[in-house]
């Protein structure tokens, strides 16, 4: 296409007059009918990467976005240029989803977003399915690699979507991706690497700083810092909600106008805090990570971190949020090397035991025992309580067995579907002839009935009707559109079909813990590398810009601390008592009485850590004498105590 014509359609949708660095490459690649990767730093224009080309695509434009919020914006910017877009999401209502899906069946919306985890609905596969698709666009897309610092497993499972419902286009967006991140996302989707853009990272308008500082010199650096930034707007950053509420209300004490706000609040409140600091030119929010996603708030005038971020690409992300106006921002952190430990403990949370593993590989075998159809059915809660694994370091396991070629894919269904009628059964069946009305009255009869909801019975259809589960679910799905009942979908079950007939599951559990063992250690070497990167003498936009692959920005911006001459040095960690001065059978005794057979030194560990499991949620350790007493202390060294307690029992 033309440059002058992408310049036409971004004048005339649009409004503006010129695209911004890297955007007018992508959306000539998508409309030459391409793929294409589009890697810019927040705030720079990526949505519009996609929100163009969906004005010219004959079919529908799927999007693929992490959360609500970033939805929400992007619909209300498209709504905003008459281009017609919607969501579907887990708040909505069933006539709001059913107006969508009508929409679309219409062609009347350009442009649908969803979460990925919507794609495993398999009530939306079926709708989906049906649907011209010309595009699929991956926000946040480093989701999709085992070595970005948020990974997502489902985001393994898009390029195989893409070929399922045939969408001949994708379009990946992200603001934070290393080399290595980027090489992995365009081979996933098979996208040439002249397609993929790199707008550069480096932007001269936001001033970096880092000051070294004990924890208890924190809140006092921080309110002089916002002294002279009493009427601007600005976001402070910290890992735990009681914190946030803690700094706020010091913050508001001192004179400021701040508001706490984190994931532990009313939805409600919290929406009522987002719009008031979003309709202002002042104050500062006091946020964990859950505030800034999807915010496009050009006025941001500084973003300071009270507590570390979690990893470069993070920080990265977060501080991207000042500034988007082009005018100079500030960014400060307030670095210390007090809770490293805590930072650290929480990549160790995520791994699961061998034992763990061993459980998993045990339920897959089973499924091989007296049958020929070689099928694994799971319910990913169940399974994560029954295994002691997170939900999301259980969908990376089965993701690497996935890899291993020991399961495979099938499909995924609602074990459970409960309706009600939204009239009296006799006028529903009126609707209907000859063998459709049979069919639907033996549905009515061998459902399960409550005072209100009836709930589907296939095993007792089948005794008295033979049918197809899917001609049964068609039906259901027919009669909830015609609102005739009100249709509910719970219990998702997944179906893996078993590869291979026998399962060597000591050699395969001891390379799937050492996977999880590497992509530990890969974690903690981030976090080491997040604290070099603070203490840097060096430039500190300059080694931002070449973490991210930007190569052209300057060796010295001249308006961070580094360049200022006031590199940060961080305060070392307290000095902690030594272990061995803690009474193990005092601390152990209560949770060692709830777990049994179930104890083993890692799992004692993770208690004293304070870092939380199915195990412990299940058995609600967290009021139990002992649990996070030893959060300070770094996991390995925790479980070497541990281990030589129980040792010496033994002996």
């Amino acid at each position: 296409m033309p440059q002058s014509c992408s310049k036409t359609l971004l004048k005339n949708y649009f409004g503006f007059d010129d695209f911004r660095l890297g955007q007018q490459q992508v959306v000539d690649s998508i409309l030459t009918g391409k793929s294409a990767a589009a890697i810019f730093p927040t705030g720079s224009g990526k949505s519009l990467c996609y929100q163009l080309p969906a004005t010219q695509l004959p079919g529908l434009t799927l999007v693929i976005s992490p959360l609500l919020a970033l939805m929400q914006d992007q619909l209300e910017f498209l709504g905003r240029k008459n281009i017609n877009a919607a969501s579907i999401d887990s708040s909505m209502t069933r006539e709001q989803t059913n107006s969508v899906m009508e929409g679309i069946r219409h062609k009347n919306i350009r442009v649908l977003m969803i979460s990925v985890e919507r794609l495993n609905n398999e009530r939306f596969r079926r709708f989906i399915s049906d649907i011209d698709i010309s595009m699929m666009v991956v926000d946040e897309a480093h989701c999709i690699s085992e070595w970005g610092h948020n990974f997502r497993p489902d985001y393994l499972k898009l390029p195989q979507y893409q070929k399922d419902l045939n969408i001949p286009q994708t379009l990946l967006l992200t603001a934070t991706a290393t080399s290595q991140v980027v090489e992995d996302m365009g081979s996933k989707f098979g996208i040439s690497t002249q397609d993929i853009v790199l707008a550069g990272f480096y932007r001269e308008n936001l001033a970096l700083s880092v000051q070294g500082v004990t924890n208890q010199q924190k809140i006092s650096t921080l309110i002089s810092w916002l002294n002279s930034r009493k009427h601007q707007a600005g976001i402070v950053y910290v890992t735990l909600q009681q914190t946030a509420e803690q700094v706020a209300t010091t913050l508001k004490s001192s004179g400021f106008a701040a508001q706490a706000y984190h994931a532990g609040m009313d939805s409600d409140l919290r929406q009522k805090i987002q719009d008031r600091f979003m309709s202002s030119d002042q104050g500062v929010i006091v946020a964990t990570i859950a505030f800034g996603m999807g915010i496009d708030k050009s006025n941001i005038r500084f973003v300071a971190h009270y507590d570390l971020p979690k990893s470069i690409e993070n920080y990265a992300q977060e501080i991207g949020r000042a500034g988007r106006d082009g005018l100079p921002a500030e960014c400060l952190v307030l670095a210390n090397r007090e809770n490293l430990n805590i930072l650290e403990n929480f990549v160790y949370g995520d791994t699961p035991d061998k034992k763990a593993i061993d459980f998993v590989l045990c339920e897959i075998s089973k499924s091989l025992e007296g049958t020929s159809n070689k099928v694994w059915e799971l319910m990913l809660t169940s399974l994560s309580s029954q295994s002691n694994i997170r939900q999301l370091t259980l969908k990376t396991l089965l993701v690497y067995l996935e890899l291993s070629n020991v399961i495979e894919p099938r499909y995924s269904y609602f074990a459970e579907y409960k309706y009600k009628l939204t009239g009296d059964e006799e006028t529903l069946l009126e609707r209907f002839e000859g063998e459709r009305r049979l069919f639907l009255q033996a549905i009515l009869q061998t459902s399960d009935h409550a005072r209100v909801w009836k709930t589907l019975n296939l095993s007792a259809l089948n005794q008295t009707y033979p049918c197809d589960r899917n001609r049964v679910i068609t039906a259901l799905e027919y009669l909830s559109q015609e609102n005739m009942i009100e249709l509910q979908s719970k219990q998702m079950t997944q179906v893996y079909q078993i590869i291979p007939d026998h399962i060597d599951a000591e050699n395969l559990s001891q390379s799937l813990f050492q996977r999880f063992s590497d992509k530990e250690q890969s974690e903690i070497g981030r976090v080491h590398q997040l604290m070099s990167f603070f203490e840097t003498n060096q430039c500190l936009s300059s080694q931002l810009a070449q973490y991210f692959s930007d190569h052209d920005a300057p060796s010295n911006c001249g308006h961070c601390s580094v360049c200022a001459g006031k590199p940060a040095t961080l305060p070392q960690p307290r000095q902690l008592s030594t272990l061995d001065s803690f009474n193990f059978t005092e601390l152990s005794s209560d949770i060692r009485n709830k777990l049994g057979e179930e104890c083993s030194s890692t799992i004692l560990s993770r208690f004293f850590c304070g870092l939380t499991s199915p195990l412990f949620s299940r058995l609600r350790v967290r009021s139990l004498r002992g649990f996070a007493a030893l959060e300070h202390y770094h996991f390995s060294d925790v479980r070497s105590w541990v281990t030589a307690h129980l040792e010496r029992e033994i002996v």
